[in-house]
């Protein structure tokens, strides 16, 4: 770890393979014995060091054989274009759990199970997300289109709301739990349908989330 210091504030929507609610946020193993996912955050106030990294946004394509602690993962990371060299270099540090506490992120832990990582893409990233309404749109040209939508109730067709609270979590701290379909092409090509998602907001720094 360096001495940069960074802060990221935003939204963001996960899609992945697994049942609704997602069995890693409970310790248990992935429903079908392993995992892949998306997932793209939209940062409204952030910094790396002097880098402002207000407005960008950033996601990745992940793929694991089994459960995510074991290992042997795969990650695509996806950069805004609209970035400029500082900031994509900033963000892929932030991205590969550089300049990060072990165990403080997501990102930071993740990066412990990739064994392969895929030269990043640099791509315009379409991202709509409503967290109360659990609605979101994904589309990042040639690699990404997903979407996600509220749980239904099987009987009335009603939208279904439940929230996960995870008071020491290394990702949010609470978020929406919706459903979610997404294809991917590329290096990691996945099709994903009506499988877990969620939506959250985020507050991130080098040492951890901010509860």
């Amino acid at each position: 770890m360096t001495d940069v210091k960074w802060t990221i504030k935003g939204r963001e929507f996960i899609h992945c393979n697994c049942a609704y609610g997602c069995p890693c946020q409970f310790n248990a193993l992935p429903t079908h014995g392993h995992c892949s996912a998306v997932g793209v955050i939209e940062i409204e106030e952030g910094h790396h060091g002097d880098i402002r990294l207000d407005g960008l946004r950033c996601g990745m394509i992940v793929a694991w054989p089994g459960a995510i602690h074991e290992g042997r993962g795969e990650v695509v990371p996806i950069v805004d274009d609209r970035a400029s060299d500082a900031q994509r270099e900033a963000l892929l540090r932030i991205m590969s759990g550089q300049d990060t506490e072990p165990g403080a992120t997501f990102f930071q832990v993740f990066s412990t199970t990739f064994e392969t990582f895929h030269d990043p893409i640099f791509a315009p990233i379409g991202f709509e997300v409503d967290i109360e309404k659990r609605t979101a749109r994904v589309s990042v040209p040639g690699w990404i289109e997903g979407r996600g939508e509220p749980i239904l109730n099987p009987v009335t067709g009603e939208a279904h709301r439940a929230r996960l609270n995870l008071p020491n979590g290394f990702e949010y701290d609470t978020c929406e739990m919706g459903r979610g379909w997404a294809d991917t092409t590329g290096p990691l090509s996945l099709s994903l349908s009506d499988s877990h998602a969620h939506f959250a907001r985020i507050h991130m720094t080098e040492r951890g989330v901010v509860h």
